[in-house]
């Protein structure tokens, strides 16, 4: 079998600002949930069958304790904002399993789940479906995990996550504790760009191993005595990044790859779908699962 893993969070943000509004009956605005919802129902559509969706709940979690600069819900719009809730409770209608975060963020759902599905011997692959860059953290290829662009149709193993970040999965963490990763709030270290980051990380994998002295480096880059005097005056600071990038595997996912077969939609979602103004939706679904019965 294969596992999906969607970012719910991500696709509502993808579709919020790609679709026209609609606002239901009721005044609230629905369009991104309508989108997502039929965006999955699609994925089954093509033939996935265990599928599990990871939201944020909240937007805070535990790592805006740890870093003021963390980045916080209130840059969201209103109108979608309020669909975090609804999108979860149409999805979970519907018949997928959901992992709505709340002291965690959906991406830790998704590196949880993926590492745990992993470990079923009868999984074939995991597709994480997201093209956040944390994500590529947990890509690997001995167990199976890859990294799913839906929108661009790209997959990323392990080869695929070297190309795109010239850094291998494992090293990430460091990649954008250097960097910084303006969506998360992560600023990086002054003078440490993409290019130098991935060239000295590729060498020496985590950047504790890097020696202080650049007269020292295995690897020649532009201003290596800045960059060497900015990790050294910043490696609390480059901890402290590498912790808000890493990924908590023990984020509250689902019990077994069974949990996330789709079985078809449950009680109540025809009413969900009345509540979004999505007949035709509720109509796919039903459809869907009787072929499947």
């Amino acid at each position: 079998m294969q596992v999906h893993l969607v970012d719910g969070t991500y696709e509502l943000f993808r579709h919020h600002f790609a679709v026209p509004s609609h606002v239901a009956g009721d005044g609230v605005e629905v369009a991104a949930t309508r989108a997502v919802l039929g965006s999955l129902l699609g994925m089954l559509e093509g033939g996935a069958t265990h599928v599990g969706v990871a939201t944020d709940h909240v937007v805070e979690s535990f790592r805006n304790d740890l870093f003021d600069g963390y980045k916080t819900g209130e840059a969201t719009p209103l109108e979608l904002f309020a669909q975090f809730a609804l999108l979860e409770g149409v999805l979970a209608a519907a018949g997928f399993t959901v992992f709505a975060m709340v002291e965690h963020e959906a991406d830790d759902a998704l590196g949880a789940a993926a590492v745990k599905a992993a470990e079923d011997p009868r999984v074939e692959r995991v597709l994480v479906c997201t093209p956040d860059k944390d994500l590529a953290q947990v890509v690997d290829d001995g167990l199976r995990i890859v990294q799913y662009d839906r929108r661009k149709d790209v997959v990323y193993d392990r080869d695929g996550v070297i190309g795109r970040f010239g850094v291998r999965p494992e090293s990430i963490p460091d990649y954008l504790a250097l960097v910084g990763d303006a969506a998360d709030g992560i600023p990086g270290l002054p003078g440490w760009g993409a290019k130098s980051s991935s060239t000295i990380l590729a060498h020496y994998g985590h950047f504790e191993a890097i020696p202080d002295d650049p007269g020292d480096w295995a690897v020649q880059v532009r201003g290596a005595a800045r960059l060497a005097d900015a990790l050294v005056e910043g490696r609390a600071d480059a901890e402290l990044f590498r912790r808000l990038a890493t990924l908590d595997l023990e984020a509250p996912v689902m019990g077994g790859v069974d949990d996330l077969r789709w079985a078809g939609p449950r009680e109540g979602f025809a009413v969900a779908c009345g509540r979004i103004d999505a007949p035709r939706l509720a109509e796919r679904a039903e459809r869907l699962a009787e072929r499947r019965r």
